[in-house]
C-alpha cells in the first residue's frame, strides 16, 4: 500500500572504482546519510549517473540502498526512469518489488513526447505499482516541460501519483503547481531555491548538496515543517556557497569532486561522456568546502 515519504532526501552519486560500481563505497555512503539523519535515499537519479549505468547496475544500487535502510527510519525513493515507458515500468516494479517506498520517475528525455504521451507513460507507470510515485520534471535535462495541466491529468487519474520534484528553477511554475494541484505535494529539485519552495509550502527537497551536509538539509526541512521559516532561510542561506559551486559545470561532476575532496569517496571516477572537473573548478571546490563541517 502507499505509504508517501516526505523531508529530506538526498540524490545520490554513485561510486565507480575501476570503471565498475563499488558497492561498499556506495553502502557506506548511504550508512552515514542515514546517521546523519536523512529521510529519504533517492538511489539512480540524475546524480546517481543512471544513464550509463547498465540495469543490473541500477537494480543493485536500488537493493542496496532498501538493504542498508532496513531497520532504520529512512526511507528508499528509487529512481525508475527511463525514455522507454516498457523500461521505466520494470525498474518500478523492481524497485517495488524489493521493498523500495516510493519511486521517483523522471520525464521521458530525448524523444521528447508530447503530453499525451507524458501522462499515458506516467499513468502506465503508477498502475503498474502500488507504492508512491513522485513525478521529476527537469526540462532543462530533457528537453520537455511537465506541465502543470497534465500534472493535474496524472494525478486525478492516478493516486499513487503524490508528488513531483520541480527542477525548473522557477518559483512561479512551483506556485501554478500548488494553486492547480493542491494535493500534490512539492519538493524542491533545484538546491538553490529549497527554502523559497519550503515556504511557500514545499513538502520537501531531493537535494544534490545533501550528499555533503544531509544534516544541515534535514535541519532546514524540519524547521520549515514546523513553520520555523527564519531558521531555514538562514541554513539555506549558510548553504549557498556551496549551492552555487556545485553546478558550475554538469551535475553531478561537482558534487562527486567534492565527495572526493571531503574525503568521503576514495576514487573520482566517471564514465565517460562525463569527464573529471577542470582544475577552476576544483579550485573552487576546495575553497567552498573550507567554509563547511563536514561530518563523517
Amino acid at each position: 500500500m502507499m505509504n508517501p515519504v516526505f523531508g529530506s532526501c538526498t540524490a545520490l552519486i554513485t561510486p565507480f572504482k575501476n570503471g565498475k560500481l563499488d558497492e561498499a563505497a556506495y553502502a557506506n555512503l548511504i550508512k552515514r546519510q542515514i546517521r546523519l539523519g536523512i529521510d529519504i535515499i533517492s538511489p539512480m537519479g540524475t546524480t546517481g549517473e543512471s544513464p550509463t549505468v547498465t540495469h543490473d547496475e541500477h537494480k543493485r544500487c536500488i537493493e542496496i540502498a532498501i538493504e542498508c535502510a532496513k531497520g532504520t527510519e529512512a526511507k528508499v525513493l528509487a529512481g525508475a526512469g527511463s525514455n522507454s515507458t516498457a523500461e521505466a515500468v520494470d525498474l518500478a516494479k523492481f524497485a517495488a518489488n524489493a521493498g523500495a517506498n516510493g519511486v521517483l520517475v523522471i520525464t521521458p528525455y530525448y524523444n521528447k513526447p508530447t503530453q499525451e504521451g507524458l501522462f499515458l507513460h506516467y499513468q502506465a507507470i503508477a498502475n503498474a505499482v502500488d507504492v508512491g510515485v513522485m513525478l521529476y520534471n527537469v526540462p532543462g535535462r530533457c528537453a520537455v516541460d511537465l506541465k502543470p495541466s497534465t500534472v493535474k491529468q496524472i494525478a486525478d487519474a492516478c493516486p499513487n501519483v503524490y508528488a513531483i520534484k520541480e527542477a525548473s528553477g522557477s518559483m512561479e511554475r512551483c506556485i501554478e503547481l500548488g494553486v492547480l494541484t493542491p494535493n500534490i505535494s512539492i519538493f524542491s529539485g533545484d538546491d538553490g531555491i529549497n527554502y523559497p519552495i519550503l515556504a511557500n509550502g514545499g513538502k520537501g527537497v531531493v537535494s544534490v548538496t545533501s550528499n555533503l551536509l544531509p544534516n544541515k538539509l534535514k535541519e532546514m526541512t524540519n524547521a520549515a515543517a514546523k513553520g520555523d521559516y527564519l531558521s531555514a532561510k538562514k541554513i539555506n542561506d549558510e548553504l549557498y556557497a556551496i549551492n552555487s559551486v556545485l553546478f558550475v559545470e554538469t551535475n553531478p561532476i561537482p558534487i562527486k569532486a567534492a565527495m572526493y575532496l571531503a574525503g568521503l569517496i576514495e576514487n573520482l571516477e566517471f564514465r565517460l561522456p562525463l569527464t573529471n572537473p577542470s582544475a577552476e573548478t576544483m579550485k573552487k571546490l576546495e575553497a567552498a568546502l573550507q567554509k563547511y563541517e563536514i561530518l563523517k
